[in-house]
């Protein structure tokens, strides 16, 4: 008797270079470490790979504490992604920031900066007081820019006035690529974290622990439009943990929101809120159903509060409905 096969490892395409934060971020799950991982150049192929079927999971930057959303990723997920992918996880990683150089180069050799412009502008003060007046250059990824400063030759890639550049980096990428940290935990502020999100298809079961990510398209713009749509969260006791508008690329003042909120589409309060929303107030996109990343346990405790009150609610509803006598209306006709 032959021994059982083992399931085909997941194909994992994931922001390359090797070295990035989110290599980082996906190196912390267990299961996607062991896939067969595929570094890709832009975030927006990291998802068109998926959506495609040449990845069977993706893994992107989707919000920095610092400097918020990550626009291409919300934007490529609402506007070209197929309705059947989905965010299946999301993963908080802790951003620290090192600035990387080739081995020998100093800090005051250093005349141009290179990273993600994310990443840059997590540093923004930090560059004014080291490094006035640097030339700051935008890359595709921190490991990117890490590797491009190490393959430097002389005369190519130079700063301004002919001077070295250095990278924005992890400690991952330089490690990697055989550069020196120049300086260690250069972003502007401590508690720097990234929230990464897992794309592929089918929703994944309830946790109890658990957010919802949709993009609602107003069917009209007009007095009270968003506030409608928030309504049909707040009556549901529905925690909204985040509430952004972005335009529609169909012209100025054409604006949809990006909403998380606490729960799951299996449960019976957020399933009736996304009804309603679509039936009476907006076009919706569902971006998914999934675990959120560490503990809220005081989230968990709403949602069953609420989840509670509405079948308590609909079980009133429906005795009263069982109630109508249909016969006195025939015999009225």
């Amino acid at each position: 008797m032959s021994p059982p096969a083992h399931p085909p490892r997941p194909r994992v395409a994931f922001l390359g270079p090797p070295g990035t934060f989110t290599e980082e971020a996906l190196l912390s799950q267990p299961d996607l470490a062991a896939g067969d991982l595929v570094p890709v150049r832009l975030i927006s192929d990291v998802i068109t790979e998926v959506d495609q079927g040449r990845a069977d999971l993706g893994v992107v930057p989707i919000e920095n504490a610092i400097e918020g959303s990550v626009n291409v990723t919300l934007d490529t997920l609402a506007f070209e992604a197929s309705e059947d992918l989905v965010i299946q996880r999301e993963v908080v990683l802790p951003i620290d920031m090192h600035l990387c150089a080739r081995p020998g180069t100093r800090l005051a050799d250093v005349t141009a900066v290179v990273s993600i412009p994310h990443a840059s502008a997590q540093c923004r003060d930090w560059l004014a007081r080291k490094l006035p007046g640097v030339e700051v250059q935008a890359a595709n990824s921190t490991a990117e820019a890490a590797r491009d400063v190490a393959e430097e030759t002389a005369g190519k890639g130079k700063g301004k006035g002919g001077g070295a550049r250095a990278a924005i980096a992890t400690s991952l990428a330089a490690k990697l690529y055989g550069l020196e940290i120049l300086a260690a935990d250069i972003e502007d502020h401590p508690d720097n974290e990234t929230r990464f999100v897992v794309i592929g298809k089918g929703i994944p079961a309830r946790t109890g622990h658990d957010k919802t990510t949709i993009v609602v398209f107003q069917s009209q713009d007009r007095p009270g439009s968003l506030l409608g749509i928030l309504q049909e969260f707040a009556a549901r006791a529905v925690n909204l943990t985040k509430l952004e508008s972005r335009p529609t690329k169909r012209g100025l003042g054409n604006y949809c929101f990006f909403i998380d909120c606490e729960g799951h589409i299996s449960d019976e309060v957020i399933a009736d809120a996304l009804r309603n929303l679509a039936a009476k107030q907006a076009e919706v996109k569902f971006l998914g159903s999934y675990p959120v990343g560490g503990p809220q346990e005081a989230g968990v405790a709403r949602r069953h509060a609420a989840g509670r009150a509405w079948k308590h609610a609909s079980a009133w509803v429906e005795s009263l409905r069982a109630q109508i006598d249909e016969t006195a209306v025939e015999d009225g006709a």
